[in-house]
């Protein structure tokens, strides 16, 4: 029988990160340890910015799903986790840590695991909403210290496009020197009059793709923007589960994944699936995880045409190692599971 326990660390950010609907400086991550009694799986839950799925009440639902029995295979164990209508994040750190457990269980890193090449894919670094000045200062630091090739700029203003626009123009001006590609995330924070026209202000300024440009919701809005787009389209939280990609694969070019809002891997990879029959190009992101939930996603990198697994590098400090960047990728390991683990308690 899988026995389960818990460890709750506040996760301090180097740089507050602030994006449409509103700013996280800090934290708290519930780590879940699985173990058959010869070896321990390691899985996280990390909350998102405003959400009621905090670290309490996630460990209370994986208690409650444990005194019934942690079933040892995780589709079995994603079913049953469904039923009981647990928080994502909750979901998310009990399935992880069951992939972890088989993957050492099999001496095998979990990308093998799962039959993926070691194969990373340049990850991007993220710079939140900030006035120009803080952007201009940030920017460098950020791109000097990772090593990054792209860089992820978060818009999406309740100040307006204008002050988007100037936050923009700090971040393109200061990061101009390190050559990197741009992105853009407006996690929703756009009307779709304005998403059109900084769609095509971004376009002529070289962005790769939108994330996110109308609030979850407001998907039947997306025709609009997609018949005429200037940029490709990737919707985040619009997808949680893989039943959300068909009514989007007419309206958007790609969807963004996250472990802590599909459930974890088991889930991940029905999405992934799905986007791909449907003609979609697939992206992964985190919210504030660790190098613990960062090294699981970085085992399905190979699946992925983009990767915004950066939040680990935005930690003061990081409370885990096995998620290192190596010329601008997060790159799995070859240790047995996803190969991370907890180096300290902050």
């Amino acid at each position: 029988m899988l026995k389960v326990s818990f460890a709750k660390i506040e996760l301090q950010k180097l740089y507050p990160l602030a994006i449409s609907r509103g700013t996280m400086s800090s934290s708290q991550n519930l780590f879940v340890f699985l173990t058959d009694g010869k070896h321990t799986g390691l899985g996280e839950l990390s909350p998102a910015t405003s959400s009621p799925w905090t670290a309490d009440r996630g460990q209370a639902q994986i208690e409650g799903l444990a005194e019934t029995g942690i079933p040892e295979n995780p589709f079995d164990l994603d079913q049953k986790m469904r039923q009981l209508r647990m928080d994502p994040p909750a979901m998310a750190a009990l399935d992880i840590a069951l992939w972890d457990l088989i993957g050492k269980r099999a001496q095998m890193p979990l990308y093998a695991l799962l039959g993926l090449p070691n194969r990373g894919v340049p990850t991007s670094v993220t710079i939140g909403i900030n006035p120009p000045a803080v952007t201009k200062e940030r920017v460098p630091d950020i791109l000097r210290r990772t090593g990054a090739k792209a860089l992820k700029i978060k818009l999406g203003s309740p100040d307006g496009i204008e002050a988007d626009k100037e936050h923009f123009m700090a971040a393109w001006e200061s990061s101009s020197m390190f050559h990197v590609k741009l992105r853009v995330d407006a996690n929703g924070g756009w009307t779709w009059q304005d998403a059109r026209k900084m769609m095509k202000w971004l376009w002529e300024r070289d962005v790769d793709y939108i994330e996110q440009p109308l609030v979850e919701g407001n998907e039947d809005e997306l025709p609009l923007l997609f018949e005429r787009r200037k940029l490709p389209i990737f919707c985040d939280e619009s997808v949680r589960t893989s039943q959300d990609v068909p009514p989007l694969a007419d309206r958007v070019d790609g969807i963004n994944l996250k472990l802590m809002k599909s459930g974890g891997i088991t889930e991940a990879l029905r999405i992934v699936a799905t986007a791909r029959a449907h003609g979609l190009k697939t992206m992964i992101g985190c919210m504030s995880e660790s190098s613990v939930a960062i090294a699981a996603g970085a085992a399905m990198s190979a699946l992925f045409d983009h990767i915004d697994l950066d939040s680990h590098l935005n930690l003061n400090p990081d409370p885990a190692s096995g998620a290192p960047i190596v010329d601008g990728g997060i790159v799995p390991t070859d240790r047995p599971g996803h190969g991370a683990e907890l180096i300290s308690s902050c």
